[in-house]
């Protein structure tokens, strides 16, 4: 379960649309001060805008949609390695009990 946000989404983009399209940049740290928010937080959230941006500005930070789908894979492929690590297990357990001879 993720953790609760400090900040609404509505201020999130608020805050993103503000440094978007304001010309010329303005000072993250500055922005985020007017804004009452830690300049970190407005950092990451632009950072993400742009991964999210239909253009592709970042090429460095996965989208939302790929994160989600990461971790489904990884959950996945946890369910999976548990499932051959059972049927494995159970293979040697009933070779063992067919084969009397097989040394254990």
């Amino acid at each position: 379960m993720a953790a609760p946000r400090k900040y609404p989404q509505e201020l999130r983009d608020r805050a993103v649309g503000m440094y978007r399209s304001t010309d010329p940049k303005p000072q993250i740290k500055r922005l985020a001060t007017d804004l009452g928010v830690h300049p970190e937080a407005l950092r990451g959230w632009i950072r993400q805008a742009e991964a999210e941006a239909a253009v592709g500005e970042r090429d460095d930070r996965p989208t939302t949609a790929e994160r989600e789908e990461l971790a489904a894979l990884r959950k996945e492929n946890a369910q999976l390695k548990r499932a051959n690590e059972i049927l494995r297990t159970a293979s040697a357990f009933f070779a063992a009990q067919l084969d009397p001879t097989r040394p254990r």
